[in-house]
């Protein structure tokens, strides 16, 4: 593989579309590089950042929380430690969208039991008038 690739070129080997490519570049976590001969020609390391940043947005990281680590890669006096504290406050985020999808189940699994005929008229529904109500369980 050369070591400069056309925006297609480098989607493909990074298995994202162009699209993907420009939106990273709009959001500053890609350099867009300067045309050399009516194209851009990016740098063979892109395929690796750009799989860093799917890795990383599959991990739940945000783009600019993957900014931030991209930034601390770069960073000679950045340690292991930094991204060990960017990782658990990462894990404490996703514990209490946890706690909350639990609680959210709860409260709809207790609406769900509400409703004990089918056939009931939609301005009878039960359900939707836990909706209207304003008690709190």
């Amino acid at each position: 593989m050369k070591e400069e690739m056309t925006i297609g070129t480098l989607a493909t080997a990074s298995d994202v579309n162009v699209e993907t490519i420009r939106f990273y570049e709009r959001k500053g976590i890609l350099k867009q590089p300067k045309k050399a001969g009516g194209f851009r020609y990016y740098p063979k390391e892109y395929i690796t950042r750009i799989r860093f940043i799917k890795r990383s947005q599959e991990l739940g990281f945000t783009l600019a929380e993957t900014k931030d680590l991209l930034d601390l890669k770069i960073k000679n006096q950045s340690k292991c430690g930094d991204v060990l504290t960017k990782t658990k406050v990462k894990i404490e985020e996703i514990e209490n969208k946890i706690s909350d999808l639990k609680k959210m189940k709860k409260s709809l699994e207790s609406l769900a039991s509400c409703c004990v005929d089918n056939d009931q008229p939609l301005s009878d529904c039960p359900i939707l008038d836990c909706f209207i109500s304003t008690r709190k369980d």
